[in-house]
């Protein structure tokens, strides 16, 4: 904190340099959403801060909106790709749900249908964007699981799209089903569960139990607004018992 605040005051050679370095890396993690220090990353050798970015990257890679991009990128590269087929939205769930049984014994949509519960702290949810739940963070099944569950989930996203990529690199023609196929032969080989079916729970009936419990939740919550408000009314009736002491 100190090298950055006299760096940005003092008017010197070396504080030129450092505020140009500096903003280097302020535009770039702008624009990007982030600035590595790649050198010293590999001079290091790995340690724990690579864990950790490695770690970062795997759960942005398993994040639902990133994992379609993905998706759509690796049906795109299949030799049976049909950019105006609706057969992408549901080559996106069979691989999300595959990946999620494997990672948990349930699909995303069982996942939350079963955890989703307006008497549990946080509606059941273990992550999440802000202070409280919000009606967005409710339909993601990731939100649902536990450290150790996410970490398996994250780890299998990440070794299957790398598969993936380096099929698509090598120019192996790839079908869409050869994908799904290979997909189960990569978790069969490491000894995961392999999803058979859709499974039990469609994601029209998750939705619409998580947004059920989620009016159940909201109704006996109480919001930072009204949390606020409570305290100040705590404060003034303490302040108020005190003045009548004073007085007296």
């Amino acid at each position: 904190d100190m090298i950055i605040s006299l760096g940005y005051r003092i008017k010197s050679r070396i504080a030129t340099h450092f505020r140009r370095w500096a903003t280097e890396r302020l535009k770039e993690y702008m624009i990007k959403g982030f600035a590595l220090d790649d050198k010293r990353l590999k001079e290091l050798g790995g340690g724990d801060y690579w864990k950790e970015l490695l770690d970062r990257i795997r759960d942005i890679r398993s994040s639902e909106k990133v994992m379609y991009r993905q998706v759509l990128d690796l049906y795109a590269t299949s030799v049976d790709y049909d950019p105006k087929s609706r057969e992408s939205i549901a080559f996106f769930k069979m691989v999300q749900n595959k990946l999620h049984y494997a990672a948990h014994g349930h699909t995303a949509a069982e996942v939350i249908y079963e955890r989703a519960d307006a008497n549990a702290p946080f509606m059941g949810l273990t992550t999440f964007s802000g202070e409280m739940p919000t009606a967005q963070d409710i339909t993601v099944a990731k939100n649902y699981l536990t450290e150790s569950e996410l970490k398996i989930l994250n780890n299998l996203v990440s070794g299957y799209f790398d598969f993936a990529e380096v099929q698509a690199m090598k120019h192996n023609p790839m079908y869409m089903a050869d994908y799904v196929e290979h997909l189960d032969r990569i978790l069969s080989s490491t000894g995961e569960k392999v999803l058979e079916g859709p499974g039990t729970v469609s994601h029209a009936k998750a939705i619409e139990k998580a947004k059920a419990e989620y009016k159940k939740y909201q109704a006996k919550t109480l919001s930072s607004v009204e949390k606020a408000y409570l305290q100040t009314i705590k404060s003034l009736g303490k302040q108020a018992k005190s003045n009548v002491k004073k007085d007296k």
